[in-house]
């Protein structure tokens, strides 16, 4: 009996622990079910609420593209109400022009008419006349002949004389040109090398993550940078490179030097900006006062005044015709003193009025006199010597030269120009262009600055707030758009930007 239980309660343990598990088995297959089933139902709805998602993105997406198309044909169709209006002014100008032109050959015709009966009548006078004549003299048609053929006789012998005195001088101005090639060709070995000016610059990068810092946060960096120095910076895929546009070379040296510092200080922001321009400004300032001394110095001149050392250094900013206007005004300056020791004239005056002749270049002014004029003026009010003056107004012929010196500074400032590869036209009338922009915005009532930026293809125009409201703004900005339509000639279109802004500085110390 005790042998029976030893044996059955081990089994009836054994049974127990198995169905014990058994049920813990199928109880953990009945949660895994359920985990399964809840996620299922979850997946579903996380599924259904992403298609609606999809569906009210691409619902709005349709209404974005069908409104944008909308304004794009309501854009299309004013500007073809546009050119209907322009075509149909230009057929009415031209009936008016055809219809004008009818009458004026209807008044050719009359003319004409009237001219033939007054031919003939005159015809008939002519006759009645030399009957007239002849009874009156008393001499015969071939008597009078004989004596008009003496007369014309006489009258080619003295043209011939006179033909033979204009051959004589000829040959004499033929022989003063020849002179001066041989002149020309000879200083030309003397002559520096002149480069031509470009309109851009390139400022390299140390990296290509530099761009969006230089543009900054919603283009506020760059904003700030071409609205300080007027020029345009223009950032593209050319790797770690930003290039600055510029027809004006000291904006663009200045914009330059102010990029190249603040990429080598890392803190670039609005405030950073403004304040390194305003110390580059300076600095180039006081450069273009020390590249005036050093030509004055170059060429022994001495007791310049400084406002002559400015402007002259001014010049080295400026170009003329794709030419650089100290070099070339230094050049003129050895040049003409070179020709005055030659002739024995005074070497000294000669090299001080080719050296200041286009001092006028470099005077920051409004007027609209030429730069000849310009110059006159300042140099008289400096009190230099007044051969010197006359050079300088006579070396485009708008006054007459008074003195050999002046002959000598027409001269040098002739041959300057005029050696191969010193100038280029094409250049001088760009910037022409450009500058004529600038100077019909800042005509306006109003307008503080105009830059002309993107290579004159966007007027760039800050206004003052207080003169100039929203609406004004608006009004402005057409009125010098119609101005440059109506007198300037220019390629392609020209955009017209006006800004306006309240800026409040204040400073806590």
């Amino acid at each position: 009996m005790m042998a029976f239980w030893y044996i059955a309660l081990p089994l009836a343990g054994l049974l127990l622990g198995w169905s014990i598990r058994w049920l813990y088995a199928r109880f953990q297959l009945s949660a895994a079910e359920q985990k399964a089933e809840r996620i299922k139902q979850d997946a579903v709805k996380e599924a259904e609420a992403q298609k609606k998602e999809i569906l009210v993105e691409a619902k709005d997406q349709t209404i974005r593209e069908r409104n944008q198309q909308e304004r794009e044909f309501r854009d299309r169709r004013a500007e073809l109400q546009r050119y209907e209006r322009r075509v149909l002014q230009k057929e009415e100008n031209v009936d008016k022009k055809v219809e004008t032109l009818e009458k004026q050959e209807e008044a050719v015709v009359a003319r004409e008419k009237a001219a033939t009966d007054k031919e003939a009548l005159l015809a008939g006078q002519e006759e009645r006349y030399k009957q007239e004549l002849e009874r009156i003299s008393g001499l015969s048609s071939e008597e009078a002949k004989q004596i008009l053929m003496q007369g014309m006789e006489d009258d080619a012998k003295r043209d011939a004389q006179v033909i033979v005195n204009k051959i004589e001088q000829d040959a004499q101005i033929a022989g003063d040109k020849k002179a001066r090639d041989i002149l020309v060709t000879t200083i030309q070995r003397l002559a520096t090398e002149v480069t031509a000016e470009t309109t851009v610059t390139s400022v390299a990068l140390p990296s290509d993550e530099m761009k969006g810092r230089i543009i900054g946060r919603e283009g506020r960096n760059i904003r700030t940078l071409e609205t300080l120095t007027g020029v345009d910076v223009i950032i593209d895929d050319t790797p770690e490179a930003v290039v600055i546009s510029c027809f004006d070379p000291v904006r663009r040296e200045i914009a330059r030097e102010s990029l190249e510092r603040l990429i080598t200080d890392g803190r670039i922001h609005p405030a950073r900006i403004e304040e390194v321009v305003q110390k580059v400004t300076r600095e180039v300032a006081q450069k273009i006062y020390d590249e005036g001394e050093k030509v004055v110095f170059d060429l022994g001149l001495h007791n310049m005044a400084p406002e002559l050392i400015k402007a002259l250094g001014r010049l080295y900013y400026r170009t003329s015709y794709g030419q650089n206007v100290l070099e070339h005004s230094k050049e003129v300056a050895v040049i003409a003193g070179m020709l005055a020791a030659e002739i024995g004239l005074n070497r000294e005056i000669a090299k001080r009025g080719a050296l200041l002749h286009d001092i006028g270049k470099g005077i920051e002014t409004d007027s609209d006199q030429n730069h000849a004029e310009l110059g006159m003026e300042l140099v008289r009010k400096v009190g230099e010597d007044p051969r010197v003056i006359n050079a300088i107004g006579a070396h485009h012929n708008d006054i007459e030269p008074t003195c050999p010196e002046a002959v000598i500074v027409q001269i040098a400032d002739a041959i300057s120009a005029a050696r191969p590869g010193a100038r280029r036209e094409t250049l001088d009338n760009y910037v022409k262009r450009l500058e004529n922009l600038e100077n019909i915005a800042e005509s306006f009532s109003g307008v503080d600055k105009a830059y002309a930026i993107q290579a004159g293809r966007e007027l760039r125009i800050l206004v003052n707030n207080e003169q100039v409201s929203d609406d004004g703004a608006k009004e402005l900005c057409k009125d010098i758009a119609k101005k440059i339509e109506s007198d300037l000639r220019y390629p392609g279109r020209i955009k017209v930007t006006i800004i306006r802004e309240t800026r409040i500085v204040e400073y806590a110390r």
